[in-house]
């Protein structure tokens, strides 16, 4: 019982098989969809990399994702030897991304939510540098989203102690074991064990807002045919678009976040907003990524990202590559689709925890 228990609590080492479609808000899908020729980067650490591959698994944009060492001087180091702290690497995760269809930006955004950035020395049950947590920026343009990213963090008083992470020049990184891949859906139950036990979901739930389907139901379309007015309806379920410049939100500067017409799942902060000129509402990048799907949209004779509420099922626009920097996107959203929710009754609405992103 007690060598049972040591190995569970040394092990990079697992809530059950019935959590894992709560757990994982993005279950990755079995051939990923390729937009663009362009690719690029992100490399993270932040303890146990299997509990940092899983979150980014499944995303729109989101090409690969591989468990690995990372930002030390050995080569080609062995789980063994980076697990027991032989070694100056970190176990970190690679991401190859589409930067036409989801930016670094919102991959920073997602990462922030994945451990607790606040721990120096390890992570929960983990201890040692191996361990320890980091943004490898590739190029200044992700040093400078990462370092404003978590001075915006830091500022928020989320947590009790300071952001400790370092944001860290890229040097190099080697891919870890084939068994270590994917491990969360290989091994599930270890896996998530793993992530009850350490006290990373627990921190995660403490620390960040619920974004699940169970939270943001979508009513049937019959509800909907009843509750919507007609150009809502044919937005969000229809596809439909709405007339440019005409629309309810396009010259709206006022603070607080854009939701789902259809679930209420927050979609957007006035923070990210901006004059587009096309004469529908913009933003550079969603509250949670995690909350959207893109699909390719081949209609009308073109090749577009759509913009879609994941729990609402909803149309709300598309997203184009033209926007400003960082995240060089433009999310071209219908009025119609979603609800303002001003700055003064985001708390009374249910919608606090989002209020340090609108200021």
């Amino acid at each position: 019982m007690i060598i049972s228990l040591i190995a569970f609590l040394m092990a990079c080492s697992s809530p059950s098989t019935d959590k894992v479609k709560e757990a994982e808000l993005n279950p990755e899908p079995e051939t990923p969809v390729v937009y663009s020729s362009k690719t690029q980067l992100a490399t993270f650490a932040g303890g146990c990399f299997w509990c940092v591959e899983a979150p980014f698994e499944g995303l729109d944009g989101v090409i690969s994702v591989v468990s690995g060492y990372a930002g030390g001087k050995e080569k080609n180091p062995t789980y063994g030897e980076v697990s027991s702290g032989k070694t100056s690497h970190r176990e970190s995760v690679q991401i190859t991304f589409d930067p036409e269809v989801i930016s670094y930006s919102e991959l920073v955004d997602i990462f922030w939510q994945t451990f607790d950035p606040t721990d120096v020395g390890g992570s929960f049950y983990d201890r040692g540098s191996q361990y320890e947590s980091a943004i490898f920026f590739h190029d200044a343009e992700q040093k400078k989203v990462a370092e404003e990213s978590k001075s915006r963090l830091d500022k928020s008083k989320r947590f009790d102690k300071p952001v400790a992470t370092p944001i860290i020049k890229y040097t190099n990184f080697y891919p870890a074991e084939e068994y270590h891949q994917d491990y969360y859906k290989k091994n599930p139950k270890d896996y998530y064990a793993y992530r009850t036990g350490s006290g990373r979901d627990e921190f995660i739930k403490k620390h960040w807002p619920e974004l699940s389907e169970k939270k943001y139901t979508a009513p049937s379309k019959a509800e909907l045919k009843k509750n919507l007015t007609p150009l809502q309806y044919e937005v969000t379920m229809e596809d439909e678009t709405e007339y440019a410049f005409q629309n309810e939100y396009n010259g709206n500067k006022e603070d607080g976040i854009y939701v789902c017409i259809v679930s209420g799942a927050p979609l957007f902060s006035s923070k990210d907003k901006y004059e587009s000129g096309s004469g529908w509402p913009s933003f550079v990048k969603p509250i949670d990524a995690r909350a959207i799907d893109k699909p390719i949209d081949k209609t009308l004779g073109m090749e577009r990202v759509e913009v879609r509420s994941k729990f609402g099922n909803s149309h709300l626009g598309h997203v184009f590559y033209d926007g400003p920097a960082p995240t060089n996107l433009r999310y071209c959203m219908n009025s119609a689709a979603m609800k303002f929710i001003p700055k003064s009754e985001m708390q009374a609405a249910g919608y606090g925890e989002y209020l340090w992103l609108v200021d």
